[in-house]
């Protein structure tokens, strides 16, 4: 699930020049594509996380596989801008059914000593597809056209709603029983913002994603502009990055599960920093652009893993869909703002202006983990005091 969901959202960005040729649009709306389908995520993920507390996780990861599955097959159908655009956004409706649900299915299945392990294992589908689906998809849009790569992610999908139904168990866990209703669903999410510990977490997915969002969308267009990188070079840089994250991603989470999360969140959000404002000054070949993207992605995922192990400590089992839901709703809206201003910044003034937007939001980042997130405690499932 993890392989398929992630790589429908990580082929956009190699094959972006490809969609802007076919498609005949500017560079200026590259970004909106990522856009509308994070937008699209955040809402249906803030949907679903207060119905996954009260119906369980494995209906709503079968809903969100089903419902994956058949889009990204109607990609077949994007030849136009707004074709693709209104496609992108209906899978980001899919992508946030199951977001949410998958994280808050680890905080329901495993003990919070295990949890960063086991979502470093998880992850490594998001790396997985690094490895073999964006090389693999780079190739098909190439030679098939640019809907190929999301008709051929329909099958992975089609073959986790399978083993999802055949294999993963509801956790037995207590269930939310008050009235699934918005005005509910808006309280609830209301009372979470109204604890300062939580209000952090969520700015941290928000400003972490944001940065995440304005450092690498453009990345490969620019590469493309700055060092004559071809296609393939962008599937092999991907590939490498991949690699990276499957050896890092059970590792950092079995360091954080060991020294605790915030010391990885924090050494993870200042080396990121000082990346991002390396990046555009210090890249001037495919090697230091593949050393560049090796890094970020070894950043990327000691970030994750932790932040996702804390997040999942910090209510009980019967808040958890909606307290994930919101943070990787957040998570979405920082995605969608940073596509939306980069891609008038990048068209002004070039690269720099993207990765120092994404340094000024991992500054802040990191500000906010050190003053209003907690440290839970190792065998239990509230904060330590």
């Amino acid at each position: 699930m993890v392989f398929a969901s992630s790589s429908q959202v990580m082929i956009v960005v190699p094959i972006m020049p490809r969609i802007g040729e076919a498609l005949q649009i500017g560079e200026s709306l590259y970004g909106s594509l990522m856009a509308g389908f994070a937008a699209s995520l955040a809402l249906f993920a803030l949907i679903i996380g207060p119905v996954s507390d009260r119906v369980g996780r494995r209906r709503v990861l079968l809903i969100g596989t089903g419902a994956l599955t058949i889009l990204l097959g109607l990609h077949v159908f994007a030849v136009s801008y707004p074709a693709l655009l209104l496609l992108r956004v209906l899978a980001g409706a899919g992508a946030g059914v199951l977001s949410g649900g998958a994280v808050s299915y680890v905080g329901d299945y495993f003990p919070y000593e295990r949890r960063g392990w086991a979502n470093g294992v998880i992850m490594t589908g998001f790396a997985f597809g690094q490895v073999f689906a964006i090389p693999l998809g780079t190739v098909l849009a190439d030679s098939h056209g640019f809907q190929a790569p999301f008709v051929a992610f329909a099958a992975p999908m089609a073959a986790a709603f399978a083993l999802i139904l055949l294999a993963v168990p509801q956790p037995d866990v207590r269930r939310e029983t008050a009235p699934l209703t918005i005005t509910q669903a808006l309280r609830g999410y209301a009372e979470l913002l109204r604890e300062r510990v939580i209000f952090g977490a969520t700015l941290t997915y928000f400003l972490m994603f944001g940065a995440t969002s304005t450092l690498f969308i453009y990345y490969p267009t620019w590469l493309e502009e700055h060092v004559g990188a071809s296609s393939r070079d962008i599937a092999v840089m991907f590939a490498i990055g991949g690699v990276i994250s499957i050896l890092s991603g059970p590792l950092a989470g079995r360091i954080s599960d060991r020294i605790g999360r915030k010391p990885m969140l924090i050494t993870a959000c200042a080396g990121f920093f000082v990346l991002a404002l390396a990046v555009p000054y210090a890249v001037r070949g495919l090697a230091g652009a593949y050393i560049a993207f090796g890094l970020a992605m070894l950043l990327y995922t000691a970030r994750l893993s932790p932040l996702q192990a804390l997040l999942s400590a910090l209510v009980p089992d019967e808040r958890r869909g909606r307290l994930l839901s919101l943070n990787v709703a957040a998570g979405q809206l920082g995605s969608a703002a940073g596509a939306a201003a980069i891609g008038p910044l990048y068209a002004w003034r070039g690269f720099a202006t993207n990765t120092a937007l994404t340094a000024v939001a991992l500054a802040i980042a990191t500000i906010v983990i050190v003053r209003m997130l907690p440290e839970p405690g190792r065998h239990a499932g509230a904060p330590a005091a």
